[in-house]
């Protein structure tokens, strides 16, 4: 018989948190990885929410906003 009912065993690891730059358990048992608290992924979420992370953008500005009779 297979053995695929098994679930195979992995060795948690240590990667660098995002946030703070500190060890960070990557691993079911840390609720928080990839970081390693809850202040970090905190940290994390209110940057995102702030727009501090964005992708650059070249597009030009479409045509001039404003009330179309006076253009």
């Amino acid at each position: 018989m297979s053995n695929a009912n098994q679930t195979p065993s992995f060795k948690p690891r240590h990667v660098r948190c995002p946030a703070c730059a500190g060890q960070s358990l990557y691993s079911p048992a840390n609720p928080y990885r990839p970081f390693c608290s809850a202040r970090c992924k905190g940290v994390d979420l209110g940057a995102w929410a702030s727009e501090e992370f964005k992708l650059p953008d070249d597009t030009p500005p479409d045509e001039t906003f404003g009330d179309p009779r006076l253009q």
